[in-house]
């Protein structure tokens, strides 16, 4: 890789930016200063410092974030936070996108990498990754409701979902419930609900695939690297039926 392509990938600044750094002698190989912006440089098996600290250079960025509400599952908006606006810019120069997405006013387990083949192989519908939610439930989620969801229910455009699991944890005027879907429809737990004639007032992914959201590691509007076990781990996702 060329360094003025390696050093603007991570967060020195423009090509034009990197170049001006090279011609000072700041960027070392091996100890040997580099001024030619073309220099092919090997990060993984060579010495590269920027003003003598060493240059950390990774390919993919995999992140597991626990989303606040009031912010956007997007790369970017005009006019709205993002999830990006969360990340440190060491993290955000390696243009990390959501896999999936969560709506913004729904906490919880958001997988952000900039892996393309990860994060499609993650969202094929062949592949029926397992998302697992906690809700809150306004109105009675009943033995009824539980058996709808088993044979898919029909949302309001006439689309028939694939069945889900729901679990009551707590029955009455307010439920709460943990629901596990394999798709991910517009809105689709909520538009589930609704069509069985109750609402979500709140709504949290805790799980999806092999990775399991930990709240006492991860408070809200926190992140960390995902670990390499956890990252075969999802490459390794088994299709599920429900």
């Amino acid at each position: 890789m060329r360094i003025d392509k390696l050093l603007a990938n991570i967060g020195f600044g423009s090509r034009k930016e990197v170049k001006q750094l090279l011609k000072t002698g700041a960027v070392k190989v091996e100890g040997e200063p580099i001024k030619d912006p073309k220099t092919h440089v090997d990060p993984d098996n060579q010495h590269i410092t920027v003003n003598e600290e060493k240059v950390e250079y990774k390919e993919f960025v995999y992140l597991l974030m626990n989303k606040p509400a009031g912010y956007l599952s997007a790369t970017e908006d005009e006019y709205q936070e993002t999830v990006i606006d969360l990340l440190e810019m060491e993290d955000a120069v390696y243009l990390p996108f959501p896999v999936g997405r969560l709506d913004k006013d729904t906490e919880g387990l958001l997988l952000l990498t900039n892996d393309g083949q990860l994060s499609h192989q993650l969202l094929s519908p062949k592949k029926h990754v397992p998302k697992t939610y906690y809700a809150v439930i306004l109105g009675e989620v009943t033995e009824e409701d539980i058996e709808a969801f088993k044979n898919g229910v029909t949302l309001d455009d006439g689309y028939l979902t694939k069945p889900a699991i729901l679990e009551i944890l707590t029955a009455g005027n307010q439920s709460t419930i943990h629901i596990t879907i394999t798709e991910g429809k517009f809105h689709q737990v909520k538009r589930m609900f609704e069509s069985v004639g109750k609402k979500v007032t709140y709504l949290k992914r805790i799980s999806m695939g092999p990775i399991v959201l930990d709240e006492d590691e991860l408070k809200i509007g926190e992140y960390r690297d995902l670990t390499d076990e956890e990252i075969e781990a999802l490459r390794n996702a088994k299709p599920i039926e429900l």
